[in-house]
């Protein structure tokens, strides 16, 4: 049984109040979580607006790389430590952790020390009346206390995503980790105190969201901008709590993402890369697809093909080697991914593969297991095409033409990131330019330079992270001019 606390100023604490820690798996107790109060919250933000003001603040910009170095080389030596952390929180297999999260999550750190110790500074020479002129030069300065709001699905990566720019900028960190994911934040805090990060630079307080740590963080006055990844009703309520005090937000919210297969496509290609965007860690990923439109010649070999590659994914425990896809995070998000599975039968859909709860072993039985699901048949106003499920699924829809495409992927409210599958360079140009979409793949998905910019569109986000892109947020710009 773990006990997981908050790290306040380089310490771990517990206040008295504890949660349970359930693996996904089989909905087992496996450790208890030290929930942050008001107080703790306040003592947290305390801390890092300390250590910005101190130590942290005072380091040259070579010795901060320096030691985000080194975080990243930590989190390396304690590679397997992290791998069990995020495989006993989110059930993802792990073969996928450690391809992915975790060595993403050390690569965040670099990064981003990269960038900011090679970004270029403004300089201009201005004439002035009396013929003496003026020198011009920026500055980026750090933004101060950041509240870094994460979410569960990929909760290591995608904090870690936010940690390395923010810290890299010079910025001090309060983490609120999501309640289902806590173990990653708490390791980070080991990792932290080994390479000598200064007390205070970085915190986590676990806990919920209103009336509770998040609410708490991000309407502390001393919290100087927040970062968030998660739903977007979430992300709407902190962009009010942002409001007092006019304090920045980068927000990454929502998606309800498309994927356009047309007919001149690699097939193989098209299949294993929709498989992987609908159903990687049980289709828990922001940037998946949950709507797939196939060019009608194809269409129905397209879902025959996916059904047959779906059926082949067994569900198993995160070690196991066989495993291809684990569980959903929660039994309440299990009630909601169902439901919708439900409103799909009531609204017409044809089921092509799945829509159940898969029979487990004994062992297992206790966990937040979901088949795999494909429909067919439903027309776009339908409910499961129009809100994000979050779930292990996708309908599948035949089209005829780009131009009517195109408008039906457009037609949503949320515009995170499309996939085009297509053999023509012309097209590729044309469709990827009109998607309403912060990111657009072509023939390939989850392809990631971390120098490129990420974000969505509409009710997806607002805000752009990534490479120097990522500066725009965590740093305040300041003009300095010298009159000669």
């Amino acid at each position: 049984m773990k006990e997981i606390r908050n790290f306040i100023d380089g310490e771990f604490a517990a206040t008295g109040r504890w949660f349970d820690k359930l693996a996904p798996y089989d909905g087992k107790v496996i450790g208890r979580v030290a929930e942050a109060g008001r107080a703790d919250v306040d003592a947290a933000v305390k801390a890092a607006r300390a250590a910005l003001l101190g130590p942290w603040g005072q380091l040259s910009v070579s010795d901060r790389v320096d030691l985000l170095y080194a975080v990243a080389d930590e989190i390396e030596r304690r590679f397997e430590d992290f791998v069990d952390a995020e495989m006993t929180d989110i059930g993802q297999p792990a073969h996928f952790i450690r391809h992915v999260d975790v060595p993403r999550g050390a690569a965040n750190f670099k990064v981003f020390a990269d960038v900011i110790k090679n970004v270029p500074g403004e300089f201009f020479e201005m004439a002035t009346p009396d013929g003496r002129g003026s020198l011009n030069y920026s500055l980026r300065r750090p933004v101060g206390v950041v509240a870094v709001i994460c979410p569960w699905n990929l909760p290591f990566l995608l904090m870690t995503w936010k940690l390395g720019p923010a810290m890299a900028c010079g910025n001090t960190v309060v983490v609120k980790p999501s309640e289902e994911t806590p173990q990653a934040a708490a390791l980070l805090g080991e990792v932290m105190n080994a390479v000598g990060i200064p007390r205070g630079v970085f915190n986590v307080v676990h806990g919920f969201g209103p009336d509770a740590a998040g609410e708490f963080l991000t309407t502390h006055p001393q919290v100087g901008a927040i970062t968030f990844t998660g739903e977007t009703r979430t992300g709407a309520a902190i962009m009010k709590a942002a409001a007092d005090g006019a304090r920045p937000v980068s927000l990454e919210m929502g998606g309800k993402n498309a994927a356009i297969v047309f007919a001149d496509c690699d097939m193989d290609a098209a299949i294993e890369g929709t498989l992987r965007s609908c159903f990687a860690n049980c289709g828990q990923v922001c940037l998946g697809t949950e709507r797939v439109y196939v060019e009608r010649p194809i269409h129905d070999e397209f879902v025959a093909r996916l059904k047959a590659a779906v059926e082949k994914l067994q569900p198993g425990l995160p070690a196991d080697p066989s495993s291809g896809m684990g569980p959903l995070i929660s039994q309440d998000h299990r009630h909601k991914v169902l439901s919708y599975y439900r409103k799909a039968v009531e609204e017409g859909a044809t089921v092509v593969t799945g829509g159940g709860v898969p029979d487990m072993p004994d062992a297992l039985r206790g966990g937040w297991w979901i088949q795999p699901t494909i429909w067919t048949g439903l027309p776009d106003a339908a409910t499961v095409l129009r809100e994000e499920i979050f779930g292990p699924c996708c309908h599948i829809a035949p089209f005829d033409t780009e131009e009517e495409v195109l408008l039906r992927a457009n037609d949503n409210p949320y515009g995170l990131a499309s996939a085009v599958w297509t053999g023509n360079l012309q097209r590729t140009h044309r469709v990827a330019a009109a998607l309403e979409a912060g990111i657009v793949w072509v023939n390939s998905w989850f392809l990631r330079d971390l120098r490129t910019p990420f974000g969505g569109a509409k009710q997806s986000g607002i805000g752009r992270e990534g490479g120097v892109h990522s500066l725009e947020f965590y740093t305040e710009l300041k003009n300095v001019c010298i009159k000669l």
